[in-house]
């Protein structure tokens, strides 16, 4: 007798990551990559020397990988976004009258 077994996907609800990045960070860095590649475009076809091109873009992208991947370390999958949320949150809150402790109910 054969029994059928089922395959089980143990990485449903797991974020997406492709080599340490998580998530949007993904996005992030291609998107970052296409924008250096098209100011690397403008450049060239600007006039610039593309030696000097190539390192302008080369910096910068070292920097984009440097920062996106850091990123990714330090706040994990939802971690920025709730790091730019927890900036809307007031520090303190006033409350200058009683009036919403005294309400009085009236039967």
């Amino acid at each position: 007798m054969k029994t059928n077994g089922y395959t089980i996907n143990k990485g449903v609800n797991r974020p997406i990551e492709f080599r340490g990045l998580k998530a949007q960070y993904i996005w992030w860095l291609g998107g970052g990559v296409a924008g250096l590649l098209a100011v690397f475009a403008g450049m060239y076809i600007g006039g610039i020397n593309p030696f000097v091109c190539i390192a302008l873009v080369g910096i910068a992208g070292l920097i984009l990988f440097r920062t996106v991947y850091r990123l990714s370390r330090r706040y994990g999958q939802y971690g920025w976004m709730k790091k730019q949320a927890a900036r809307h949150l007031p520090g303190t809150i006033r409350i200058t009258t009683r009036k919403l402790f005294c309400t009085w109910k009236k039967n």
